[in-house]
């Protein structure tokens, strides 16, 4: 068995760290990867992770000369490029930026959900702006309709960048706004988004309960 040449700063309930979960599990790359748990919040930074990654934001993968990458779409292109499988990002011609852009639409989505969880979690009650959580909540709206009337099709044909930034960012709203009921509004989206959850790679990225 090879020893893992590469090391994850992780968080179970990160849903950019998520994504490179699942690529691993998608690419046959888990053992290559030591992963190694932070809790790293805005206002929490951690110093190892400070260290490597001046910014603090997890996931950032340290690989085995030292150097350390991050941010979920650098370290997923670069995990991308370690395999021999078919690549799961494009890497020419116009499905690349296709996929590239339903990916980063998937990724502001969670990041308006990520904008709630901070907004709602983190600040005082009484410094809350409810006109900042509408409007969030407003961009997720719009991003979910987009994908349900635009994308959903072709998200279909392959699991692959675009799919696993979505897949991750509804697993994301399932786990922190369980009431926002999004399914109802989106049935195309549930039912492509059902039959996903059951890959392994899903089922063994799953954020704590």
């Amino acid at each position: 068995m090879s020893v893992p040449s590469m090391t994850l700063y992780y968080n179970a309930a990160s849903p950019f760290a998520r994504k490179v979960l699942i690529l691993l599990y998608e690419t046959g790359q888990t053992g290559r990867v030591t992963l190694k748990p932070v809790n790293v919040t805005p206002v929490n930074p951690h110093l190892e992770v400070c260290h490597d990654n001046p910014c603090g934001k997890i996931p950032a993968l340290c690989l085995a000369d030292d150097n350390v990458i991050h941010d979920s779409r650098v370290i997923l292109d670069y995990l991308d490029h370690q395999h021999v499988g078919n690549p799961l990002i494009p890497r020419d011609g116009s499905a690349r930026w296709r996929r590239l852009t339903l990916a980063s639409l998937a990724d502001a989505l969670l990041d308006a959900a990520l904008l709630i969880r901070y907004e709602t979690f983190l600040r005082p009650e009484e410094k809350r702006w409810d006109e900042w959580v509408d409007n969030q909540s407003e961009k997720i709206s719009r991003s979910l309709a987009y994908f349900e009337t635009e994308a959903v099709t072709e998200l279909s044909a392959h699991f692959d960048i675009a799919s696993i930034s979505l897949a991750s960012a509804l697993g994301y709203l399932d786990f922190r706004q369980p009431n926002l009921g999004w399914r109802s509004s989106y049935p195309r989206l549930a039912s492509w988004y059902y039959e996903v959850s059951q890959r392994p790679s899903m089922l063994e990225t799953q954020p704590p309960a």
